[in-house]
């Protein structure tokens, strides 16, 4: 799974010249929570969130009234509030490495790029929905999740287990056990096809535990 399956295309972009107050109009009326900056020859110079523009507003305890409010969000551009360090992920990059640059420098919104120009932005809410997908969440079956060892074959054999009771996975995520002194995994299974019960008697003799069992 690439960036560019993901991300959002062509996306709405402003000039730092612009308010907080029409960029957060702006992003009411496209239904975004994130907007690329660019310069006036198009150029990309970094990305807007949501939550930066609110925080960029006056408190509502402040003591200034409506009016004064709304001239100060008037006056105040986005490249005043916007940060100067740009980063950027290609189209082409693997989700994981998007997810990966997202927690590292603490942001909910990254632009994509091709070879130096804007198509897309990805967001947190992007990977959120990807690692659903990846678990099958949407998708009604019988929720296990196994601990088995690090051993060669073992995961082949636990899935071959599954099919031989007639379960069709839908969902698969997996997960090292870092504490442990020997290797192990935890592995979660979406499947359909099959009971609580049958798909228990066909993977039970293969893990080292099952962790949970239930209907989804």
């Amino acid at each position: 799974m690439l960036v560019r399956d993901r991300m959002t295309a062509r996306p709405v972009t402003i000039t730092g010249d612009v308010t907080v107050l029409d960029a957060i109009n702006l992003m009411t009326e496209k239904g975004v929570r994130h907007i690329p900056v660019t310069n006036k020859d198009g150029r990309l110079i970094g990305i807007v969130s949501e939550k930066e523009l609110l925080k960029a507003a006056p408190s509502p305890v402040t003591s200034l009234n409506v009016w004064e409010v709304k001239e100060m969000l008037h006056l105040l551009t986005i490249n005043k509030i916007m940060s100067n360090k740009l980063i950027t992920i290609e189209e082409d990059a693997p989700l994981e490495e998007a997810a990966v640059v997202m927690v590292v420098n603490k942001m909910d919104g990254l632009p994509v790029t091709r070879k130096g120009v804007l198509v897309g932005v990805i967001t947190e809410t992007d990977i959120f929905k990807s690692f659903l997908e990846l678990l099958g969440a949407k998708r009604q079956g019988v929720r296990i999740t196994v601990i088995i060892p690090g051993e060669r074959g073992l995961m082949a054999k636990t899935t071959n287990a599954i099919f031989e009771v007639g379960g069709n996975i839908m969902g698969l995520g997996l997960m090292e056990l870092k504490d442990s002194p020997t290797e192990l995994w935890e592995i979660t299974f979406k499947v359909q096809g099959v009971t609580k019960e049958k798909l228990m008697e066909g993977i039970k003799p293969l893990v080292k535990d099952v962790v949970d069992l239930r209907d989804q």
